[in-house]
């Protein structure tokens, strides 16, 4: 298929089988879906927290997140500012938050990020 004629991306099933994040001790996964297609500076992909210890993570970008499945429990670690967000909740994250993120049980992310890796 000549890619070129490609209009819109596509994709389905990108949330199975995400990689780990490879932090210690921290049961998280994240897998870009698109990563800046056609030279575009956006990103957009799923991440997958299970119960565990925390994931503390440094915004180097904008980006929004959309909870798929489960709950998402939020510390912004500069201004103490708690959320639980829930299925459907969307999240801005500004460049440059601390953000620590738990979960009782499992939660489900997508989310859209101004990151690239485009010449």
């Amino acid at each position: 298929m000549d890619t070129s004629t490609i209009v819109f991306g596509h994709a389905s099933g990108t949330y199975e089988g995400l990689p780990s994040m490879d932090v210690p001790g921290v049961n998280a996964f994240i897998g870009d879906t698109f990563a800046n297609p056609k030279g575009s500076e956006l990103c957009s992909g799923f991440f997958e927290l299970q119960a565990g210890e925390p994931l503390e993570y440094t915004y180097t970008y904008d980006e929004m997140k959309v909870v798929v499945e489960g709950e998402f429990h939020l510390t912004d670690l500069d201004s103490g500012q708690q959320v639980v967000a829930r299925p459907k909740d969307v999240l801005f994250f500004p460049k440059g938050s601390r953000i620590r993120f738990e979960t009782p049980e499992r939660a489900l992310g997508f989310y859209t990020g101004q990151r690239s890796f485009a010449p």
